[in-house]
């Protein structure tokens, strides 16, 4: 299985930067993964389309109106996916104003980080470090407890 993320806009903060990139090299130790920056919802649409895979990736949003879930709750998400052999995953993170009608129908599923609104880089940084935990609870390591 192979996980993108993929963002809307570009990043101005170094500091975003900076954490998107150690994230990323975190979670590329347990999955094949790549970063998207995209200018529009159009765009990430059109990213699902002219997929080389066999089948188009799995659209995961981003959004307040998501479900939540926790930690462990991702973890078995992402082993659901791997089992059954899902080949992309595609999360991905919306404009300032939220996903459209459209985007929301052409989602597998929509899920949302928590009640509080979150700047959407911080929201990237987030769905990253969760993703490096979710692995890592698969994986049998220390990190998500602590320890």
């Amino acid at each position: 299985m192979k996980v993108k993320v993929a963002w809307i806009g570009k990043t101005k903060e170094p500091a975003i930067h900076s954490l998107t990139a150690e994230y990323l090299k975190r979670l590329s130790r347990y999955v094949p993964v790549e970063s998207l920056e995209l200018a529009s919802e159009e765009a990430l649409l059109k990213q699902i389309e002219k997929s080389s895979s066999r089948t188009p990736p799995l659209l995961v949003l981003l959004d307040f109106r998501g479900k939540q879930l926790t930690s462990e709750e991702l973890a078995e998400f992402l082993d659901h996916h791997q089992t059954r052999g899902t080949q992309t995953l595609l999360f991905a993170i919306g404009p300032a104003d939220g996903f459209s009608d459209s985007a929301r129908q052409a989602a597998s599923i929509t899920l949302s980080l928590g009640k509080m609104t979150l700047a959407h880089e911080l929201a990237r940084v987030v769905l990253l470090e969760q993703l490096y935990r979710a692995f890592t609870i698969l994986k049998g390591h220390p990190y998500h407890t602590g320890h």
